[in-house]
């Protein structure tokens, strides 16, 4: 990590490598805080994190301003889950090196913004804009584990059966 990017040791990334490969990738996320129900929110990638902006203007993320800790689902291109991860999330403040860095980067990579990156970083601390960091604090649940807001059930059982095809001969051999 770059020494002026305003992170410490102690937000060095601590994710397993699924969940580094994951976050690479991502650009949407879901996230829980406080045991409420997952949020889909947009979300960018950034030094062994994921971003998020929410607030005026923005995405609505009820309590993650707030939160010190969520738990984050990222799906893969097949809609699936590929991995659910405990999170910690930390809140940038307008004003501060860590903002100066950071906030330009993200607000480059939203789509549909309005006007120029530097009026968007602009409106977000004017607005009282939320960017919060979200980076890895735990081991993810494992991969038959869900979380208990996932809805989810079995495979009900079925008296469908399928049925066997009796193999294709061309001709029949008669023995004598």
């Amino acid at each position: 990590m770059r020494e002026d990017a305003g992170v410490t040791d102690e937000d060095a990334p601590g994710g397993t490598p699924l969940v580094d490969e994951a976050m690479k990738k991502a650009a949407v996320a879901w996230v829980s805080v406080a045991g409420g129900p997952a949020l889909a929110l947009w979300c960018a990638p950034l030094e062994g994190a994921l971003l998020v902006v929410s607030g005026p203007g923005e995405q609505a993320a009820p309590g993650l301003a707030d939160a010190t800790e969520a738990q984050v689902t990222l799906r893969g291109d097949h809609g699936g889950r590929i991995v659910t991860w405990p999170a910690r999330v930390s809140r940038l403040q307008p004003g501060t090196e860590a903002w100066e860095v950071t906030a330009p980067l993200v607000a480059a990579k939203r789509l549909n913004a309005p006007g120029p990156t530097a009026d968007l970083v602009a409106r977000w601390a004017a607005d009282g804009c939320a960017v919060n960091r979200l980076a890895p604090a735990g081991t993810p649940l494992a991969g038959t584990e869900l979380p208990a807001d996932a809805q989810t059930e079995p495979p009900r059982a079925t008296p469908a059966v399928r049925a066997t095809r009796k193999p294709f001969r061309l001709h029949r051999v008669r023995r004598r």
